[in-house]
């Protein structure tokens, strides 16, 4: 193996793990929120909005950071930032009072927002045009890695020494990660042996960035994958308290169905880049709106499936995370930077992820007050003392859910028929 090789290799384990660690940092909320809300620290509203400050802060970020990153050393802004995040994680711990919660929660938003760029920009510039589509799945498994992570994990530590060890833990586990990007990310170096000054450089890049802009089907894809996040987020962030509360199982029963989800959302991810490589020459289109269609059924079946068939759960998070699995890496931006110039790749990230973790965002919001305003406490017998419970009314979550991923394959359908009618080549 050359030194180049070794270096590649090198770069696509510390955006792969490393990014994996961002994840882990940036979920550990919805292992922790039963234990939060039963301690009696913060109720659904404020948890909804705690997570659409992330979300917003993320949103905003994605676009400001994805420009940026496109001019920066990545090795350095990557690893700053999830230094960061692993900071607030550890501050968390110390129950902090509501609004600095959602200050601390929107900063780890905002520079949670620096992993993808970096990684995107780091496999575009180090592997090329070349089967990107593979290597992007392959590096995508970093989403799966990162929530089987914490739902295995973290949900240990949580359930063995509270909430607040689960935010210590990712804490840890996020210097980790810092510790791997800053030993392993290398930059790009091809840049400096070519002709012409730095400044014009800069100029071309800008250049190339405002094209994206400009491209009406970027802006499509962007809400599709808006749409699909809120289906996407509506599961991690609340799918361990559904399961709790709704179907009555443990924090370790809930958090092992979503880490079985993640891990099959794993396959689902590194498959979808080299099937539609190798099956579909590089169209993702028709493999896009199909898992999108599977899915919708699977989220369908989790929110109506009723309490007592754990063997039918686990079936529909597997469905629901080798689909999610692809479209995260189809959505979440292969499919953009596919028709993206290369000296963009950063952009684009940004505008894709600028509109996907606004809904987010939107849907924690909405989420938190639905599932709140539906709550009503009642009188229960423990062990001869009446206590109160809290009975959750589900049904205008569920059609809220369900709307968003119905209109993101609407969407996709738009886009598979657009694309066959108006082919779309690769820019170099």
């Amino acid at each position: 193996m050359t030194k180049e090789q070794r270096t590649r290799q090198g770069v696509f384990w510390a955006v792969t793990i490393g990014y994996g660690l961002f994840y882990v940092c940036r979920l550990s909320i919805s292992v922790l929120k039963k234990g939060i809300i039963d301690d009696g620290f913060l109720t659904e509203s404020e948890l909804g909005i705690i997570g659409s400050a992330l979300f917003f802060g993320y949103a905003v970020g994605k676009l400001f950071n994805g420009f940026l990153a496109d001019h920066i050393n990545v090795r350095y802004f990557m690893s700053a930032g999830l230094l960061v995040c692993a900071i607030v994680n550890a501050v968390l711990a110390l129950k902090v009072p509501f609004i600095v919660f959602v200050i601390l929660w929107a900063i780890n938003g905002w520079f949670q927002s620096v992993g993808a760029p970096c990684s995107i920009i780091s496999l575009k510039r180090w592997f090329g045009n070349d089967g990107f589509g593979t290597k992007y799945g392959y590096w995508s498994l970093s989403h799966n890695l990162g929530e089987a992570i914490t739902f295995y994990v973290t949900a240990l530590i949580v359930g063995a020494l509270g909430w607040q060890a689960g935010f210590l833990g990712a804490a840890g586990m996020g210097l980790i990660g810092v510790i791997l990007i800053f030993a392993l990310l290398r930059p790009f170096q091809a840049a400096e042996e070519q002709p012409g000054s730095t400044q014009d450089r800069l100029k071309e890049t800008g250049k190339k960035q405002l094209e994206v802009l400009k491209m009406p089907i970027i802006w499509v894809l962007a809400l599709a994958s808006a749409f699909m996040y809120v289906a996407r987020y509506a599961f991690t962030s609340w799918g361990i308290f559904y399961f709790q509360t709704e179907k009555g199982y443990s924090v370790e029963s809930a958090s092992f169905l979503l880490m079985l989800s993640s891990a099959c959302g794993i396959v689902g991810t590194v498959g979808s880049g080299l099937v539609s490589d190798k099956v579909f020459n590089g169209d993702r289109t028709l493999m896009a709106f199909l898992t999108s269609a599977i899915n919708l059924l699977a989220l369908t079946a989790f929110l109506f499936v009723p309490a007592g068939y754990y063997w039918l759960d686990c079936i529909i998070v597997v469905l629901f995370g080798l689909s999610i699995g692809v479209l995260i890496c189809f959505l979440g931006g292969l499919m953009a930077v596919d028709i993206a110039p290369a000296e963009a790749a950063g952009a684009t990230a940004g505008v894709i992820g600028m509109a996907s973790y606004a809904a987010a965002g939107l849907q924690d919001i909405l989420s938190g007050y639905l599932i709140e305003g539906r709550k009503v406490m009642v009188d229960v017998m423990e062990d001869g003392v009446v206590k109160q419970v809290a009975q959750y009314d589900f049904s205008a979550i569920r059609m809220f859910w369900i709307a968003a991923g119905a209109i993101s394959l609407a969407l996709l359908i738009y886009i598979f028929i657009h694309a066959k009618r108006h082919p779309i080549t690769q820019e170099s």
